[in-house]
């Protein structure tokens, strides 16, 4: 990820917090194999555990994937031939904002008129998270109580997101959970970096930032509500005529 020093972040709780509300990552491996693409990706919603102060570590994702996925199959095979669950090289797993988009050079209130030396761009935001990976595959006590536990603590997440009664694992057969785990691998990966890139019209003067805002406002959208929402947060150091 090109980092400018403008949309560059860096700090942990902030970048924790967005993988929290936006948990949805794109899991990313580099696995030549014979029969499948050396470079797959597949959509992932992950529990992240907080990184611990006392040690070095920079936190833990958790996640499961469908064992007929070829992704799955590749990183099993991988296992196999090295005779270990832990991955050598990293993995990468990208999270994204939900909104993003195409910043016209109509919005900028400043530089447009004065000079006209506006191109368009694109704004959003987005983290990029490298660990290693560590595999579990439901055939042990460990491996099974791993894959339960993250599914107890991402039902626990989703159902909070959802007004009403919540369901919980437990309402389903044990049986069939039973089954559903053996159908899928864990992923656990150990977090040895993250960062983020929110790239929100940060670098343009107060004219053209304040353009940028109301002209996503003006689009009468969903989506151009929550943008301009999120640029105005990011530049919260400024002042917004309401």
């Amino acid at each position: 990820m090109h980092l400018r020093h403008e949309h560059a972040v860096l700090d942990i709780p902030t970048l924790e917090r967005f993988i929290r509300d936006n948990p949805l990552g794109l899991f990313t491996t580099s696995i030549p194999h014979p029969e499948h693409a050396t470079l797959q990706i597949s959509h992932i919603p992950f529990i992240l555990d907080h990184a611990d102060p006392e040690s070095s570590s920079a936190g833990r994702l958790r996640g499961h994937i469908a064992r007929a996925n070829p992704q799955s199959k590749s990183i099993l095979d991988l296992v196999r031939s090295i005779g270990r669950d832990e991955l050598d090289e990293e993995v990468l797993i990208i999270f994204n904002a939900p909104v993003n988009g195409y910043v016209t050079p109509r919005f900028y209130t400043s530089t447009k008129p004065t000079s006209g030396k506006v191109v368009p761009t694109w704004d959003y935001a987005a983290v990029q998270v490298y660990g290693k990976l560590k595999v579990h595959q439901a055939s042990t006590r460990e491996s099974d109580e791993f894959i339960h536990q993250q599914m107890l603590d991402l039902n626990a997440w989703g159902e909070d997101t959802v007004p009403g009664d919540k369901w919980k694992l437990s309402d389903a057969p044990e049986q069939y959970l039973a089954l559903r785990r053996k159908a899928v691998i864990g992923i656990e990966i150990q977090v040895t970096r993250m960062e983020g890139r929110f790239k929100l019209s940060q670098e343009r003067e107060d004219g053209d930032w304040h353009g940028v805002v109301e002209g996503f406002k003006s689009l009468g959208t969903v989506q151009g509500d929550r943008l301009a929402s999120m640029i105005a947060g990011c530049g919260k150091e400024r002042t917004i005529n309401s």
